[in-house]
Parts: structure tokens; sequence; C-alpha cells
């Protein structure tokens, strides 16, 4: 087991495998680990050079917990890995809160240590308002919303993430599916959970978009779950450099887990363009 040692003093787990002429680091998406990279990664290894690591709060990062992370944390603590680890001419992919840790290190650092972008089903506003419908739960999802969330406890919050994340769910009964859900979330911290998740809501990344510098990907669900597959429509115009989307059918939210083959398959394509 690896841990980075952060510049506060935090240690996030990390996993360094494989070698290639490319760098990629895979980051994962709120309340998941580093283990849903462990099949593409495996897959990839011999193409690229594979680094795959717990957010603060999750998985093997679990007590790295003090304060109350920002998304901008975040983007710092993935800036510290790519200098610490020496990396360059790196592939940056991030799915869900991962493609968020992406764009605010885009905003905050730039893009001198990338070689392309990819971002895996996740909308650069997740608050819809009258001008904007391309946020979370396809669209749906308010200011209002998040305010009356404000009082819910955090299973029903969370339980209610999963089943618009993974819609057939909702089929399960709920004393079927609590088991399950809570231990997921016994791999989190739960007020770290509860910082990001506000720190996510209340962000509109979408002039830093028009921001990147270099060729940017976008992996969408069709017909999705979460967000709506118009966004890859919305990210080839306001990208200002090469793009280009890779649609996965029958898919929801978790694109990653449901067709790993598939998604290190698409992943290799990019690499080797």
């Amino acid at each position: 087991m690896s841990y980075f040692t952060l510049s506060d003093g935090q240690k996030l787990y990390y996993e360094d495998r494989g070698q290639g002429p490319d760098t990629l680091i895979m980051l994962h998406g709120w309340t998941s680990t580093h283990d849903v990279y462990t099949k593409p990664a495996e897959l990839l290894q011999g193409q690229a050079r594979c680094v795959i690591y717990d957010h603060r709060g999750h998985g093997g990062s679990k007590q790295a917990n003090s304060g109350s992370p920002t998304m901008e944390t975040l983007a710092g603590d993935l800036n510290e890995i790519i200098r610490g680890l020496g990396l360059s001419n790196v592939t940056l992919l991030g799915w869900s809160m991962g493609a968020g840790v992406v764009l605010n290190y885009v905003r905050l650092f730039g893009c001198g240590a990338l070689k392309r972008i990819v971002l895996c089903d996740m909308t650069p506003k997740q608050l819809n308002d009258e001008e904007w419908k391309l946020g979370l739960y396809q669209g749906k999802y308010t200011k209002e919303d998040m305010e009356r969330d404000a009082g819910k406890d955090f299973y029903t919050l969370y339980k209610e993430f999963a089943i618009g994340a993974i819609p057939k769910l909702a089929k399960i009964p709920g004393f079927l599916l609590k088991k399950p859900l809570k231990e997921k979330l016994a791999d989190c911290d739960e007020a770290v959970l509860k910082s990001l998740a506000r720190s996510m809501k209340l962000q509109d990344n979408r002039p830093t978009v028009e921001q990147i510098t270099v060729p940017v990907t976008y992996f969408y669900a069709d017909p999705g779950s979460l967000f709506s597959p118009a966004l890859a429509d919305w990210y080839r115009e306001h990208v200002p450099t090469p793009f280009d989307a890779v649609r996965f059918p029958e898919s929801t939210h978790m694109l990653v887990s449901d067709y790993p083959e598939k998604f290190a398959e698409e992943l290799g394509a990019v690499l080797r363009r």
C-alpha cells in the first residue's frame, strides 16, 4: 500500500502501475474509490502509466478528513500529486465528481502539465435554473431543491442520489437496499461527503471549459441517468480545442463499472490518438 503525504500532512492512498509513453491519472466520483478503475488500469497498464488514488475522506484516504474540503481542495491535492510524482504530459480523466476536480484543476493551475483531458458523464454546473437545464437529475434539480435537502438526514440524501445514478435500485425494497448502501457509506467520511457535495452543487465551471488549452474527449451515458446526453453537444460547442465524444449506449451514470472493458477500450483509443 502506498500513501502520498500532502503539504498539510494528510495522506492519500494511491496506486501507480504500468508503463508506456503516456501517463494516465483517473479520478473517481463522490462516494466511490479508486477501485472503480481497477479493471481499466489492469487493461491499460501496458499502454500507459496509470495513477489512481482515493480522494480525501474516501476509501483508503478516509482518515484524510480534517477541515471542510471543497472542490478546490481536491484540485490542490491533484496538483501536489502531479508535482510530487514528477508527472508531465498527463492524460487526466475525471468521472462524475472527478470531472469537477479536473475543471477546478484547470481553473487554478492551467493545462501546462497536461496532454489531454477526458471528462466522464458530468455537468459543469449542477444547479438548474431558467437558462440552464443540463444540470443534475436531467435538468430538474434547482437551488430550491438543494435548500430543501439541507433538512434531510444524510442516508436519505445518499439513497436518492444512488437511485438517480442507478434507476433500477428504485425497484428494490428499502429494507433490502439499506444494508449495501450503508456499507458503501462506511467506506467514506460523512462530514467530507457533505462538504464536497455542497461545494459541487454551488459551482459553475462553464467559464473554465472555455479556458481549456488541450484536446478534450467526453464520455457519456445514453439515455443517461443523472445527466442529459445533450451535454455532449454543449461541450462540443464550448470546448475551444479539438473535441470528440464517446457514447455509452444503454448505460447509467455508472458507465465505468457498467462497461469496464469498453471503458478501457475507448480510453485506450483516446491515448493512441
